[in-house]
């Protein structure tokens, strides 16, 4: 009678096609008592043996797992479905898309056992050379795909030790950094004037006082303006969805709630704004409808709440009427950040007050829009100096 194999056991091989194949014992057949035996191959004995001891070792360490028989597209389905639920609903459908219509359609038929860093390196160069991906889109899908590679690595659905995203990172195309052209105050001035006639003026003039994003203005409630205390609360967005979706009310773009201190003027043009909101719901009468919405600052004549698509354009063909055919809504936020810094605020309050992650990053953005101030500090300096101490 044959001796039974013992688990870890195995012999190492040439095959006639001149590469190595390394067997090992893993198991044994409950009902037959048969081994159950695994195949990995190599180019060389000495990888076929190395191979051969990484399943050994983790035999005996208790760590071995089966290799999977899934594909790349079938986990990361599950990896979506099972671990990106914690995740804001814009950033899960976010991460759906890019899974959706770029990684599995380039990737997702390979078995996850055996992707290489060199598939996933094609992949990049295929969508940014030749479906001309931006740099960042191509960032973004790089951290998706590492985040669930890892995942699999980490629960044993792959035997690999090493993420094959990892060697991809440097060969990534560079995100290019687009400086921030602040409005000349010239410019501004003569937005303001078209501002002043225009319907959204309210809207307009909040957000160039306030900073606030897109999204945080036009879900902004009357429930968070506290007119006694001069501070607005910033705790939601209105969400622009996807195609064929609906809005929906979020937390802010980092899940924090802040609160701004506002002058006297922004409270007066809110007041003038519930006036004119009250005006138009006598207007409407019976078709005033405010849907899943109530309590919103900025509405349509009817109720409803305002879209993002139609903002922007109607900011767009107003200040290219006075020809600043560059010009989007964005661009209010920005120049509130620039005249913050002008009017003396520093880099964490005005990071407070636009919601970013860190001050590093305010800096980072608005460095480069203060070389004026930075010149008459020095200037400042120099007189200071001259008039208190005898310069040689």
């Amino acid at each position: 009678m044959a001796k039974k194999r013992a688990n870890g056991e195995g012999t190492v091989f040439k095959r006639k096609n001149g590469s190595w194949e390394a067997k090992v014992t893993v198991g044994h057949d409950p009902l037959t008592g048969r081994q159950i035996q695994r195949s990995v191959y190599a180019k060389t004995q000495r990888e076929a043996n190395e191979k051969r001891n990484e399943i050994v070792n983790s035999l005996q360490s208790g760590t071995y797992s089966k290799p999977s028989h899934k594909t790349v597209g079938q986990w990361l389905n599950e990896w979506y479905e099972l671990f990106t639920v914690s995740l804001k609903m814009y950033t899960r459908r976010n991460y759906y898309s890019k899974i959706k219509n770029h990684i599995i359609p380039h990737i997702g038929a390979i078995k996850l056992e055996k992707l290489k860093t060199t598939d996933i390196q094609n992949m990049y160069n295929y969508l940014s050379l030749e479906k001309g991906l931006s740099p960042k889109t191509i960032h973004e899908i790089h951290g998706i795909l590492h985040h669930a590679l890892d995942k699999a690595i980490r629960i044993n659905e792959m035997s690999k030790k090493i993420n094959p995203c990892d060697e991809c990172k440097e060969n990534l195309p560079k995100v290019q950094k687009t400086e921030i052209q602040a409005l000349e105050n010239s410019e501004l001035n003569s937005l303001l004037k078209v501002i002043e006639r225009d319907e959204y003026r309210n809207l307009f003039l909040i957000d160039l006082y306030t900073g606030m994003r897109q999204g945080e203005i036009l879900g902004l409630q009357w429930s968070c303006i506290d007119f006694k205390k001069r501070t607005i609360r910033i705790d939601k967005q209105l969400y622009k969805p996807s195609k064929g979706r609906a809005y929906t009310l979020e937390t802010t773009k980092h899940g924090k709630t802040r609160t701004i201190m506002v002058s006297e003027t922004v409270l007066d043009i809110l007041k003038q704004q519930r006036k004119c909101q009250l005006q138009d719901r006598l207007h409407a009468g019976e078709l005033w409808d405010e849907g899943e919405f109530p309590d919103l600052v900025f509405r349509n004549a009817i109720g409803g709440h305002l879209a993002h698509g139609t903002i922007y354009s109607h900011f767009k063909r107003l200040a290219s009427s006075i020809g600043l055919k560059t010009v989007r809504f964005h661009d209010l936020r920005h120049a509130y950040a620039v005249l913050s810094l002008q009017a003396g605020d520093d880099y964490v309050t005005l990071q407070a007050n636009l919601g970013h992650h860190s001050a590093a990053f305010t800096l980072h953005q608005y460095g480069h829009c203060t070389e004026g101030m930075r010149r008459a500090s020095a200037d400042r300096f120099e007189r200071f100096i001259n008039t208190e101490l005898q310069m040689p």
